[in-house]
């Protein structure tokens, strides 16, 4: 087989393993899951880094650029909705008399 047969066989299994992973997930773990899933994705960054080194047309460098855009947002999407998540979690201060009349003007 070629190894473009083997890389687009891997590509498909590796897609039909994780819809059905995913699809499995209640939806109350759906986003703690995903988010930390993005934030570990800085591994396509040193994908791309290793990549750009070998980039010699045009075409190489325009994926190397969005490879990089979509990685680099996806991380800090990840780390995005982790902060608002645990956000959550924190204590609530309790306000004082005077902190709601700030709030008030």
């Amino acid at each position: 087989m070629s190894a473009l047969t083997v890389a687009i066989t891997l590509f498909v299994l590796a897609l039909l393993i994780g819809v059905i992973v995913i699809g499995k997930v209640p939806a109350t773990l759906h986003t703690p899951l995903m988010s930390g899933a993005n934030s570990i994705h800085g591994v396509v960054i040193v994908g791309v880094i290793l990549v750009a080194a070998e980039a010699n047309s045009a075409l190489g460098l325009i994926l190397i650029f969005l490879a990089a855009a979509l990685g680099t947002a996806n991380v800090v999407g990840g780390y995005t909705v982790t902060d608002r998540m645990l956000e959550m979690f924190k204590s609530k201060k309790t306000s004082s008399p005077s902190d709601k009349n700030q709030e008030e003007k």
